[in-house]
């Protein structure tokens, strides 16, 4: 209520005000309304004029438009913005808790090889296999893939340490390997892989978060100059 009041007392005192509100239906369920207040004057009284709108309708389909721009078009995983978002997020919460934050960049190896022989067609599919491949690895709610571009994808692993990380890593790189894709431009394998660089840090509060992903892409680089179809660890010293 004393939230009201002070939309009340704006009215009144300096300007008309729009406010969101959620009300109670006769079951007990709560809906959103928009209330607008307005001084006016009646036979020269001072009255607020209160206009109540359901806004249910328009919450709901701002909740899906705001989850819609966080989803790749194509592969229907998150994008790079909840991408970047997400891990700003997390960040923060594991330099609170002074908890491991891990990240894993993926990345399919000769995946310009394969558009090239297969069509860009069959690249999109490839590229949707991949990422429901990838999805099915990860058990936490808190853990996320995200298409990070083109062929490359990123996973976030809160409270995960090197150790886990690793272990994540392998079990994405076998699901996509065993998805059985073939890759007849691959120069490692019969079947699409992956290659994969592994971060993991112990982030302070002001740690920003180009420093986990410059550490995954550095140890991506590492797998591919390795051999490709293999995964590289690197730990930011505490």
């Amino acid at each position: 209520m004393e939230h009201a009041k002070q939309y009340i007392e704006k009215a009144i005192n300096e300007s008309p005000q729009t406010f969101e509100w959620l009300a109670k239906n006769k079951t007990g369920q709560l809906f959103s309304v928009e209330i607008n207040l307005k001084k006016v004057f009646i036979n020269e009284a001072e009255r607020i004029l209160v206009v109540v709108r359901d806004i249910t309708e328009r919450k709901k389909l701002e909740q899906e438009l705001q989850r819609l721009s966080f989803l790749d078009g194509l592969t229907g995983i998150a994008n790079r913005r909840y991408f970047d978002e997400y891990l700003k997020k997390e960040l923060k919460l594991s330099a609170r808790s002074a908890a491991p934050l891990s990240m894993i960049l993926c990345d399919i190896d000769y995946f310009k090889a394969y558009n090239d022989t297969y069509g860009h067609l069959a690249g999109d599919t490839c590229l949707i296999n991949v990422a429901n491949g990838l999805q099915s690895v990860l058990m936490r709610p808190t853990d996320i893939v995200a298409r990070y571009g083109g062929e490359e994808f990123a996973v976030i692993l809160p409270s995960t340490n090197e150790h886990g990380a690793t272990v994540v890593a392998e079990r994405l790189r076998t699901v996509v390997e065993c998805l059985s894709i073939d890759h007849s431009g691959s120069l490692i394998n019969q079947y699409v892989t992956i290659s994969l660089g592994i971060a993991t840090i112990y982030p302070k509060p002001d740690t920003p978060s180009t420093t986990l992903i410059e550490m995954a892409d550095r140890a991506l680089y590492q797998a591919k100059n390795a051999g490709r179809n293999q995964s590289k660890l690197i730990v930011f010293p505490r």
